[in-house]
């Protein structure tokens, strides 16, 4: 079983059509912690120390957060700049997260056509998040494709259900060591598996 930390980074939580009806979903699994960033620091002011011990237990880490024009939201941003130190996450002796799977789970406005070349937003979610995955290559970790939630200011309750039982499988098969299976599909514009998207 793999030890899942969900690092959580969402600013406006209570405005929220879908991560309101997915995050309850991770109380259900006992290798699954979540981090929420936004609870732990409302005033910025990140416990680096802290932060790094969560990292260190845990052996998958799920960043999490609805795409913020094209990115992450700023207190993501400011965790990654203060918390993943030259010398303890990347550089000559910085490998405290050396083999540590990072998965982005992202929710978009916009529909999985918005998301290609040629498309409305002229990039796919992968290209955007382009930089969070050379931080992780950069700490010696291995990234997965990111698993995507498209459209949801289009998506009905029934649809919102049927990404949160979606989202609670996809937990049940990174905490059950999924990830070690993707082999090829480690280079797919998105996370695709059997019953999770």
């Amino acid at each position: 079983m793999a030890r899942v930390l969900i690092l959580f980074a969402h600013p406006a939580l209570q405005k929220s059509r879908v991560h309101r009806r997915l995050i309850p979903r991770t109380a259900s699994h006992p290798d699954v912690r979540l981090h929420d960033l936004y609870e732990a620091y409302p005033d910025f002011l990140i416990d680096v120390k802290r932060e790094q011990s969560l990292l260190v237990d845990h052996d998958v880490v799920m960043v999490q957060h609805p795409f913020y024009w094209y990115g992450v939201p700023p207190l993501l941003k400011q965790w990654m700049d203060l918390v993943l130190e030259h010398g303890w996450a990347y550089g000559s002796r910085g490998v405290a997260l050396r083999d540590k799977w990072l998965l982005p789970v992202v929710t978009a406005g916009g529909g999985a056509t918005a998301y290609r070349p040629g498309g409305y937003n002229r990039f796919t979610v992968r290209q955007f998040l382009a930089p969070l995955e050379q931080t992780a290559r950069l700490c010696g970790m291995r990234y997965a494709p990111p698993w995507v939630v498209f459209g949801t200011h289009r998506l009905g309750p029934s649809e919102i259900e049927d990404q949160a039982a979606a989202y609670e499988r996809l937990l049940r098969w990174v905490a059950d060591d999924g990830l070690e299976t993707l082999g090829d599909g480690i280079d797919a514009p998105v996370l695709r598996m059997e019953g999770t998207a």
